[in-house]
């Protein structure tokens, strides 16, 4: 098998994936009955508006509102799609959340919301608390972006200063009957923590997320500290107003990991999933796995069969330098380094968004020649590393994984490819 042939191979793998969590597989099986009086369709996220294609694809046209992220509109005949910035959030946004709070503002006991909610949606559906400005709002989460913190300390802190987040989008449409359709991009898949939980309770309080800005030691707008300062908005689980919302999740990283591997095994690979909810600085994480693969291919005999090493979940990047990169990218880089050039070994680090930071890329493929081409461009990957110049690195070596808009959103893919050197 050539170089050429396993990064083939590798971008299948993470296409296989990406399929396994298409709205248009997943929505269907989890729809509830239709009911005969009025039902309306909500939703955002990066896969929200394929969920709502997929949503009109069972019922016809339907009533509603959903908000995406630039580039991933689908074709809807009743629904409206509403693009906004993603991972900053903007005016588009805030409008669009406003007007989707005014559709709900009219429902009764008797109607139906049909909720599709995906991750992205933190930043594309929010309605800022108390004093917080657009430009307060674009400050808090450059910050968050830009700490490093795991994703549900960040989203901690996003639903205390928010009006819709924490079961509150469930407030707005009660007493109506809701049913939210969830795609997972978070380790362990709890919906209070997917898209900051707009339909969920939850019992994070102020303080908590007064204690996450501390920690990550990040420099936040004074508004955002006065309405830390004030009662929350957010809803407890037990609270009446989200006792009749439904959370399904229909997709989630366990799901493409294992398509994924069942593709692999048809392939001759003996497979092993190291978990589908890894958390960490993405470096730090490439290391480990880098030491893991390293053990791996010295424990093979001669000839014997290839390991693959899966993973999903979501690593962070603490931004130290001024370069262009992101989580997946930064990820690829770190184990090129680690791994030396060492033969028979490749890799692949993705995110299923298609999205790796605030790049439209989603990741990079990495092989035993990764190093030495880059020396041939005088490309420093270590220097590049440190000013978190990863996408940089990719795009002159020309191993970005660039697919465009996904439509879907389960987290990050990672694939480590062990061949024996005798191989």
């Amino acid at each position: 098998m050539t170089d050429c042939s396993r990064e083939v191979l590798l971008r299948r793998l993470f296409e296989t994936a990406v399929a396994a969590a298409d709205p248009m597989k997943c929505v269907p099986a989890f729809l509830p009955e239709r009911i005969n009086g009025r039902t309306v369709v909500i939703g955002a996220g990066k896969a929200s508006a394929r969920m709502a294609e997929a949503v009109e694809a069972a019922w016809g046209a339907s009533e509603g509102l959903v908000i995406t992220r630039d580039g991933y509109s689908r074709p809807c005949r009743g629904i409206e799609i509403v693009e906004a910035s993603h991972p900053v959030p903007d005016g588009r946004g805030l409008q669009a959340t406003q007007r989707l709070l005014g559709l709900l503002s009219s429902l009764e006991e008797a109607d139906h919301v049909i909720a599709l909610i995906s991750g992205g949606a933190s930043a594309l559906l929010e309605a800022p608390a108390g004093d917080i400005s657009l430009a307060d709002l674009q400050a808090l989460n450059e910050a968050l972006l830009a700490s490093g913190a795991p994703i549900t300390d960040m989203n901690t802190v996003r639903k205390h200063v928010s009006l819709v987040k924490g079961g509150q989008l469930a407030a707005a449409a009660y007493p109506a009957r809701m049913t939210a359709l969830i795609i997972s991009d978070v380790a362990g898949d709890d919906p209070a923590f997917i898209a900051s939980g707009p339909t969920v309770g939850d019992r994070t309080t102020p303080a908590d997320a007064r204690a996450v800005i501390e920690r990550f030691g990040m420099s936040v707008p004074a508004s955002v500290l006065a309405v830390l300062d004030s009662a929350t908005g957010v809803l407890p689980p037990e609270d009446e107003r989200v006792s009749r919302v439904e959370n399904r999740i229909i997709a989630a990283p366990s799901l493409s990991l294992e398509a994924a591997a069942s593709l692999a095994a048809d392939e001759g690979m003996e497979v092993e999933i190291l978990g589908d909810a890894i958390e960490g600085e993405a470096r730090e994480v490439a290391e480990q796995q880098a030491r893991l693969a390293i053990e791996r291919q010295q424990a093979m005999k001669p000839g014997g069969r290839p390991v693959l090493l899966l993973s999903g979940g979501e690593c962070t990047v603490t931004r130290r330098g001024k370069g262009c990169g992101g989580p997946n990218a930064e990820f690829a880089l770190a184990i090129a380094i680690a791994l030396k050039g060492a033969d028979g070994l490749y890799g692949i680090a993705c995110d299923t968004d298609g999205v790796d930071g605030a790049a439209d890329v989603a990741g990079a493929v990495v092989g035993p020649s990764t190093l030495e081409r880059a020396e041939a461009l005088g490309l420093d990957p270590v220097a590049m590393l440190g000013d978190n110049d990863s996408h940089s690195f990719f795009a002159a070596l020309g191993d970005q994984v660039v697919p465009g808009p996904t439509l879907t959103n389960v987290n990050d893919f990672r694939a480590i490819l062990i061949e024996s050197p005798m191989t």
